[in-house]
């Protein structure tokens, strides 16, 4: 059952097996370390970096996995198996950001509500 950005089933999952306060916090290291991954993406996008822009992808791709946003890793394996964008193209980095953003405020709910 996915609400949102978030498929709640594995998020319970989750939770069931880690406990909901260890769960709280893995969320939260996870909304604290991803700006430093969009940080590292958007880095290598402007150095031209493909290898650091495809492991960037793919670190996201993989914690927002173990949340059930599998939206937002879609996205990031898209970048992470595509071909590195020509010169100025930061559209797939934009909509990663604004999923990631979408991500984080569903993500928020869960663990405070």
């Amino acid at each position: 059952m996915t609400n949102g950005p978030i498929d709640l089933d594995v998020f319970n999952e989750l939770k069931d097996a880690t406990g909901d306060e260890f769960a709280a916090e893995l969320v939260s290291i996870f909304l604290d370390e991803a700006p430093g991954m969009m940080a590292d993406l958007n880095s290598a996008l402007a150095a031209g970096d493909a290898d650091g822009y495809r492991r960037a992808a793919h670190t996201l791709k993989s914690n927002a996995t173990t949340f059930g946003a599998y939206s937002l890793a879609e996205l990031a394996r898209k970048i992470e198996l595509g071909d590195m964008p020509g010169d100025g193209d930061v559209t797939d980095a934009n909509t990663l950001q604004t999923a990631l953003e979408t991500v984080r405020s569903a993500l928020q709910e869960l663990i405070y509500d």
